[in-house]
């Protein structure tokens, strides 16, 4: 699927509020700067990447979710455990049929980060980078990230494959970094 079909797909799981982005286009990774890179073009979860790069744990805040039969998805926002600080916004498609009914009760519960979840339960799992994203915030996106409405950030398309099947689909948006002025 084109990644801006399928990054189409995932923000009309929540049609509901203003405009994510003014503008998304699908780039190469030698067009992405540091340090947004480095936090999105890679195979592992992105709890673990922005734990590394903020140096503590982060927590998850559903903005929105749905449940249609096995079929889970989720608005998010990831923050810097203890405080306010917005490090990711997110959206998660999950099929639930590929995990463990606690697992499933887990990831439903939404205490949890949803990659941490995965790793702390051992599920067979690889992460599929799909695509590089350059967002230029909506009112939205703006809102969720405390970031100007036409201002740049960056973000990835990427698949879960849960005991070797895809069962996750994700838009991770990274914050804005302090200093770092996106081209």
């Amino acid at each position: 699927m084109n990644p801006l079909d399928e990054l189409s797909a995932l923000t009309k799981l929540f049609p509901d509020g203003p405009p994510l982005f003014e503008r998304a286009e699908h780039v190469p990774a030698a067009l992405v700067p540091e340090p947004y890179k480095k936090l999105l073009k890679h195979d592992a979860h992105m709890t673990v990447t922005m734990e590394a790069h903020y140096d503590a744990p982060v927590e998850v805040h559903i903005l929105e979710r749905n449940l249609d039969e096995n079929i889970y998805s989720r608005r998010i926002i990831l923050l810097k455990k203890g405080t306010d600080q917005v490090v990711q916004f997110g959206i998660v498609r999950f099929d639930l049929r590929y995990v463990t009914d606690p697992i499933r009760d887990e990831i439903l519960n939404g205490d949890t980060p949803l990659g941490r979840v995965l790793i702390d339960n051992n599920v067979l799992r690889h992460v599929d980078l799909g695509a590089l994203l350059r967002l230029t915030a909506g009112p939205g996106l703006a809102k969720y990230l405390s970031m100007p409405v036409g201002d740049v950030t960056y973000g990835r398309l990427a698949t879960i494959f849960c005991n070797k099947v895809p069962a996750v689909d994700l838009l991770e948006v990274a914050a804005p970094v302090n200093g770092v002025e996106p081209t």
